[in-house]
């Protein structure tokens, strides 16, 4: 029996203010890692949708993309478990408000912080991924493609369809 590839898709939110950019410190199998706004795409919702709905869980923030900075893959192996994933992430570029004090942070996050190009690169034994940092620079060396770049069908809003008995 063969068995099909398939990569995680995630998305990531990369936000510069006043020379620092938005990440996460949140709890991981490593510990604590720092990592940009970022999770899991879910079945019914666009990248666009998703990225926003992640940075808010993750940072109580309202994000408003501008731009793509980049569609990444990564993998990941850890030693002894077996586990073996590929990463396909979607790196939007935007801003967000000022965090809503009534939300609570996403399961596992411990804060969101402000970090600056410098601070980050110096953290890097810290990054939950190594993306973290090829975001930020991508985006200071000025990678931006517009949100047109991603197309959603209408299909992945459909509901799935449900087998009589």
């Amino acid at each position: 029996m063969s068995s099909r590839w398939k990569p995680s898709v995630t998305v990531a939110a990369i936000v510069e203010h006043l020379g620092r950019f938005l990440l996460v410190e949140e709890h991981t199998s490593d510990g604590l890692c720092l990592n940009n706004p970022a999770g899991h795409l879910d079945p019914g919702e666009s990248p666009l949708q998703g990225v926003v709905r992640e940075a808010l869980e993750e940072t109580a923030r309202a994000f408003v993309p501008t731009g793509i900075v980049g569609i990444y893959l990564s993998r990941t192996q850890r030693a002894g478990t077996g586990r073996d994933t590929t990463y396909l992430r979607i790196a939007f570029r935007g801003t967000v408000g000022e965090p809503d004090a009534s939300r609570a942070l996403d399961t596992g996050i411990v804060r969101a912080l402000w970090m600056t190009p410098d601070e980050i690169r110096a953290s890097a034994h810290r990054h939950r991924s190594p993306l973290l940092l090829r975001c930020v620079e991508d985006h200071l060396a000025g990678v931006n493609f517009p949100l047109s770049l991603i197309t959603t069908d209408e299909s992945v809003f459909v509901p799935p369809l449900v087998e009589r008995a």
